[in-house]
């Protein structure tokens, strides 16, 4: 299964999420990421937990063996309602995931969209899916 995860907080051990970041890290799916994707995931870790935290995590993702990085060569503009959100798109399409992870609400656009067709997943809907 290929997958783009929109911004990743599911890092502590005691995260009733945590499954999702173990799951990343032992290769039990692949995951598309751009650059892009990294930078937010850094702004985003380290607001919420460290920049040191965020620093290791952004290193570590690109270097794992499961891990597409991607570079988009065409920029949908799928999502109108929150721009900043068509980066997971973009990747999504452009490395063929079967989903992207959110819980943003901004995805729901996606399902009245027939070409291309990109489909999104909850986290527990995700977890229903691998376990």
């Amino acid at each position: 299964m290929r997958l783009v995860i929109d911004t990743l907080v599911s890092i502590p051990k005691l995260s009733e999420t945590r499954w999702l970041f173990d799951g990343l890290r032992s290769g039990i799916f692949e995951f598309g990421i751009t650059t892009e994707i990294l930078e937010e995931y850094e702004e985003v870790i380290g607001d919420f937990y460290s920049p040191n935290l965020a620093h290791n995590v952004v290193e570590m993702l690109p270097n794992l063996k499961n891990s597409l990085l991607i570079t988009p060569y065409y920029y949908w503009d799928l999502i109108v309602i929150d721009r900043d959100d068509n980066k997971f798109v973009d990747c999504a399409i452009a490395c063929q995931a079967d989903y992207i992870i959110t819980h943003d609400k901004h995805f729901k656009a996606l399902q009245k969209i027939a070409f291309p067709k990109v489909r999104c997943l909850k986290m527990n809907d995700l977890k229903k899916l691998l376990f």
